[in-house]
């Protein structure tokens, strides 16, 4: 019988003794492993199409919900993104290094901060092969070692795409062991692995509510929490209507099933009687299900009353709750409430209240007149991401290769002594 917690233990000693290597690896090396594992993809995508082929009717059968079986499937269309992610991750700077902040003290001392690797990052994630390699990837760059825990979905995905990283860091003499997938998917690899103090430096859980508060409250190492989207349109007073259309549709429809997709949409009571049927007509056109508030229902009597629940609920599926409101000042209230910390965008043509929502509004990223589908890595430019923080210590919104490195401070002196 495998001693599950014996060969979690030792798969995070040898990622402990990889990280060392990383930590003082430079710069070339490691980007060249990414951009080998950039080609790989590329030439080995018939592999990883096959097992994940395999993952997708396996879970389909078991009954996966269509939100979950769209996360999980690979198609060229991720193929190509994780390659165009992989190659800009491959040529950012290296953080590794750098010092930052160097000031002189009145004594001659310089003082200033290094940016070192964080050491060994865990990561428990769902049925999403896609973010085994973003993952990786930017814990590489960053100069970290990396212990992935997926689902059950995605094991042969996986296993594959974490077959084809090990290969290039050994093409470029780099310890295979800074990327190392548990083979294990029952529950009992998450509590194994919050119990490693001292081999794992911080856990990032990524995945349903349930998981991640699962960690959070067994882990006993800090945790960088991708907490669930709860995520707000509001559309101002005087918004161009069309505008307002466009991007929540996009934001609703593209990829219902993402954490930064649009949930519920809060509408100025000046607009809605004009914006709620061109609303209506578009969602229905995307087959989006529309629930909405007593006033909502006044413009559109055919669609669900929303319900308490439904200005709690992440549907993460062609579903969006739709409310009037009276002001600017009502909108920020039920975001302040409802809110999750994830996502939040306005509509607007004026740019006091523009600048009002930035600063008052309480979310990783907010955002005038655009989508909240841009509350991703790739897409503010950091390549790719390893989760979207919403726990605001350390990192807020999506973490990149920075984020996956902290500060020391460093002092250089030339014979000073304490008085």
């Amino acid at each position: 019988m495998i001693d599950v917690a014996s060969q979690i233990r030792e798969m995070a000693t040898r990622a402990r003794q990889a990280a060392r290597a990383m930590a003082s690896a430079p710069p070339a090396p490691k980007r060249d492993a990414l951009l080998r594992l950039a080609q790989a993809l590329t030439d080995s995508w018939s592999e990883v199409a096959e097992a994940n082929r395999a993952d997708l009717e396996e879970a389909a059968a078991a009954g996966l919900s269509r939100a979950k079986l769209d996360r999980l499937r690979l198609d060229e269309r991720t193929r190509d993104d994780l390659v165009e992610g992989l190659r800009q991750v491959a040529h950012m700077p290296d953080p590794v290094g750098e010092i930052e902040s160097l000031s002189v003290r009145p004594n001659g001392l310089r003082v200033g901060r290094m940016r070192v690797p964080l050491g060994v990052i865990g990561m428990v994630y769902e049925a999403r092969p896609g973010a085994t390699v973003e993952a990786s990837s930017l814990a590489v760059k960053a100069g970290n070692a990396i212990l992935l825990r997926g689902g059950k979905e995605a094991l042969r995905s996986n296993r594959t795409l974490v077959e084809l990283f090990r290969r290039s860091l050994k093409q470029t003499g780099l310890p295979e062991d800074a990327v190392q997938l548990v083979p294990h998917t029952d529950r009992q690899a998450v509590v194994e692995m919050c119990r490693l103090v001292g081999y794992l430096d911080v856990l990032i859980p990524r995945g349903g509510e349930e998981l991640i508060r699962f960690v959070q409250e067994h882990a006993r190492m800090p945790v960088l929490a991708h907490a669930r989207g709860v995520n707000h349109l509001y559309v101002d007073e005087g918004a161009d209507l069309e505008m307002a259309v466009r991007i929540a549709v996009n934001a609703k429809a593209q990829r219902p099933a993402t954490c930064n997709a649009l949930e519920k949409v809060l509408v100025h009571q000046t607009v809605a009687p004009d914006l709620l049927p061109l609303l209506a007509r578009a969602m229905a056109e995307a087959r989006v299900e529309l629930r909405g508030c007593a006033r909502t229902r006044e413009h559109l009597p055919h669609i669900r009353p929303a319900t308490e629940a439904d200005w709690e609920a992440e549907y993460l599926d062609l579903v969006l709750a739709v409310k009037v409101v009276d002001s600017m000042d009502e909108a920020l209230a039920h975001i302040a409430r409802y809110g999750s910390n994830h996502t939040e965008a306005i509509v607007t043509r004026d740019h006091a209240r523009a600048l009002r929502f930035l600063r008052e509004v309480d979310a990783s990223l907010v955002l005038v007149n655009a989508s909240t589908r841009f509350n991703d890595g790739f897409q503010l430019g950091l390549g790719a991401e390893i989760g979207i923080s919403t726990s605001k210590l350390h990192a807020y919104g999506p973490m990149g290769v920075r984020e996956l490195t902290t500060t020391k401070f460093v002092a250089l002196g030339d014979g000073q002594v304490r008085t």
